[in-house]
């Protein structure tokens, strides 16, 4: 099962922003993770900052791939909510979400939200995941 990245010439070149503008899987097993936020097994509050928020739901996003034995590789899609958004707020993001998705490429959307489930949380991400066989 492969996964083709779509970023056809008459788009914007979306791969300095770290996403395609389309993906093609073949049919197969998927998995759908759920927004993942800063929040820990052990129940401790969240960083206060977007940046150190970010690293941790890209590190839940990683144990999330693990728990079906996907890579970065796999990623179908994302979405990235991110309270007020801005593009500063969104540059608080980026190194980050650079960091986790890499040279993947995976498509991806950003959406500023007002807020999300905990008062204290910034940013959330949902993603879908091809499992391989």
């Amino acid at each position: 099962m492969t996964i083709q990245r779509i970023n056809p010439s008459q788009l914007f070149d979306s791969k300095p922003n770290g996403h395609s503008q389309g993906t093609i899987v073949e049919s197969g097993k998927l998995a759908f993770f759920s927004g993942q936020v800063a929040w820990s097994p052990q129940h401790t509050a969240p960083p206060d900052s977007l940046a150190e928020q970010t690293q941790m739901v890209t590190a839940n996003l990683q144990v999330c791939l693990d728990s079906v034995g996907a890579t970065r590789d796999d990623i179908v899609m994302a979405r990235v909510y991110i309270v007020d958004l801005s593009p500063e707020r969104l540059n608080e993001a980026f190194p980050a979400l650079l960091e986790f998705f890499g040279d993947v490429y995976p498509s991806l959307t950003g959406i500023g939200v007002q807020a999300l489930a905990g008062p204290e949380l910034h940013i959330e991400i949902e993603m879908v995941v091809r499992v391989p066989d």
